[in-house]
């Protein structure tokens, strides 16, 4: 038999499932053509809705019984596109004009793609020309610009370090402290424990036979690419002084001369540490020492602190300070470094020259330092009615010349310096070993070398002294300093009052005088003092030896024709040098002086303690137990 037909009911579409193994759809209907095909109700749901006659729902059953297909461009057919609930609330909500705008722009958004293409492409073809007619070129530029971004934003490299570690018996361990760099008498203590109290070296610089003992050296060996010029590694080897506040500005700098002329010698980076400096920082009153002697790697690192070695002299980063100087400046050092076929004085000679060098290249009063220094000199210059001053440096800066300028004949010396220590420190000499020498000693001197030098009608002196004394008031003409205010007041007292006595305490400018000790100095109370009151005598004591020595002047400054003082006074030391060889001994007058016996004459340099009884009578540094 043939099959048997469905009925034609089955064949129409209803919303409501046959059996319950159906799920509910939601038909292609009137419904979904409206827009809220999500919105399909049920049978119940359309049941209650009978009874509203206004609902916009009365009539779904009628909207049932509409064809399928209808035209798209009929009024019940849904707006293109798919439509959610609330399509037309929100177009209502929007002017029409936008709608209008951005149908306009729609095709011109469209093409944008098209547009950025060949723009793109136009670019890759010039590229192209670029490197066909001028081989090289684009590599150029592309370079450029890589490594200018790579520059900028590349991050700096990952270090890389490499130990140099010393053999077992030549390791230094510091694995006992905690601290970086150690203090002066840490450092002290651990060369006592290396040496026990001498260097045992057969020359000053000698290797011993079992090799250098040294702390483990932790070395950044990364290349950091930076500009050239620039270095990123610590320096190879390197003399540090350290300035621990353990003796007076005059003991440190006296070191630190000779520690630069070291450094010169041995083809090291000098370095001043002060981070135990009870003076502020060395950077407060003297310029930095890697821009005065960049040493043979400028801009190289600092070591780290822990790497810095106090004995041996040998180590890669040496650092001394004046608790440490008797490993190193004593006997072996003489030996060394004086004139073996000297005499006397003259035996002194090349450690005179190195600390004249280092005062007067490394070793530099900074800007303002240099402006109250220079401040100083013009006030004794105008009282004097001398010359006009000639042009001045503005940074405190040395003359490219100044090591070898004859102070003879490119500057004025018309007055005295005289130097009075009191505070702790006593006479080394008999008569008055450990006491203080009598005012009246400095006295009787300042007039005796005034009458030598300057009254005498063979004097050599380039002060207008000699040949106009009517512009000078009575002499002697003095520079009083001293750590004892009661002692310059006494010295003033002690001549007649038309006679010129300068000092810090009576100058006419307020910010020199300001910086005049207002108690006597001891140095072993130096510490009790606020850091700015130290800060203050600090910079004092720098002008007052500027002016009782001579140094860090320029041609035409008026300095010092002579000096008095007393040797057991680190000042007293250090104002020879400022004098020069030759001038402060005597030894300028043309005769045969190889004997190295000081030219009591002649000389400017007046130590009014040792008088001949200690040879040799100067010394260029003091070493501290």
């Amino acid at each position: 038999m043939p099959p048997r037909r469905k009925p034609l009911e089955s064949l129409f579409v209803s919303g409501r499932p046959q059996t319950s193994n159906y799920r509910v759809l939601t038909p292609r209907t009137p419904h979904s053509k409206l827009g809220r095909a999500e919105e399909a109700f049920t049978e119940v749901e359309l049941d209650e809705l009978r009874n509203e006659e206004n609902h916009e729902y009365t009539s779904y059953r009628e909207e049932q019984n509409q064809p399928l297909l209808v035209s798209s461009d009929g009024s019940s057919f849904a707006p293109t596109g798919y439509r959610s609930y609330g399509d037309d609330e929100r177009k209502g909500k929007v002017p029409s004009f936008l709608w209008t705008i951005l149908d306009a722009f729609g095709d011109a958004f469209r093409k944008v793609p098209f547009v950025i293409g060949c723009i793109l492409a136009l670019i890759l073809l010039g590229l192209i020309v670029l490197s066909y007619q001028k081989p090289g070129a684009l590599e150029r530029v592309i370079g450029t610009h890589v490594s200018t971004d790579e520059h900028q934003t590349m991050p700096s490299p990952k270090p890389s370090y490499v130990d140099t570690v010393p053999k077992p018996e030549n390791l230094i361990s510091y694995e006992n402290y905690t601290k970086f760099p150690l203090t002066g008498s840490q450092y002290r203590d651990e060369c006592n424990k290396l040496v026990h109290g001498f260097m045992h070296h057969k020359t000053y610089w000698s290797i011993p036979p079992n090799g250098i003992k040294d702390v483990v050296h932790h070395d950044d060996v990364t290349d950091y690419h930076l500009p050239e010029g620039e270095r990123t590694r610590v320096c190879t080897k390197t003399i540090t002084y350290q300035l621990d506040g353990s003796v007076g500005l005059l003991a440190d700098l006296a070191l630190m001369a000779q520690v630069a002329g070291l450094a010169r010698e041995r083809n090291r980076t000098l370095f001043v540490d002060d981070t135990y400096w009870n003076r502020g920082k060395w950077l407060d009153h003297f310029q930095d020492v890697r821009g005065r002697q960049p040493g043979p790697e400028p801009g190289c690192l600092s070591p780290p602190p822990q790497e810095l070695v106090a004995c041996p002299r040998l180590a890669r980063h040496w650092v001394v300070n004046a608790k440490t100087v008797k490993f190193h400046f004593g006997h072996q050092y003489q030996e060394m470094y004086e004139n073996p076929y000297g005499h006397e004085v003259d035996r002194k000679k090349p450690i005179f020259d190195r600390a004249l060098q280092s005062l007067t290249e490394t070793i530099r009063p900074n800007a303002h330092t240099a402006q109250l220094i220079r401040a100083a000199r013009k006030e004794i210059a105008t009282i004097l009615n001398l010359p006009p001053h000639p042009s001045e440096p503005t940074n405190g800066d040395i003359h490219p010349q100044q090591a070898e300028v004859d102070l003879t004949k490119h500057h004025f010396d018309p007055y005295i310096a005289v130097h009075i220590r009191r505070g702790d420190r006593k006479a080394a000499n008999y008569p008055y070993r450990n006491e203080h020498i009598p005012l009246d000693n400095y006295v009787k001197a300042t007039h005796e070398t005034w009458s030598r030098l300057f009254a005498s009608p063979h004097s050599s002196s380039s002060s207008p002294a000699s040949s106009d004394p009517l512009h000078f008031p009575s002499p002697p003409i003095t520079y009083v300093a001293s750590d004892s205010p009661t002692e310059i007041k006494q010295f003033i007292s002690a001549f007649p009052s038309s006679t010129a006595v300068f000092s810090l305490e009576s100058s006419t400018d307020p910010t020199l005088r300001g910086l005049a000790s207002k108690k006597e100095y001891d140095q072993h109370e130096f510490d009790k003092e606020e850091e700015e009151e130290r800060k203050r005598l600090t910079t004092g004591m720098i002008v007052d030896f500027a002016m009782m020595s001579g140094l860090w002047s320029w041609e035409g400054d008026v300095v010092p024709g002579a000096t008095v003082c007393t040797l057991s006074s680190n000042a007293c030391k250090l104002a020879a040098v400022g004098l020069g060889f030759d001038r402060a001994f005597g030894f300028g007058d043309g005769t045969d002086h190889k004997m190295g016996e000081i030219n009591n004459e002649k000389k400017r340099w007046v130590e009014i303690d040792n008088r001949g009884l200690v040879t040799p009578e100067w010394t260029g540094f003091e070493i501290f137990s």
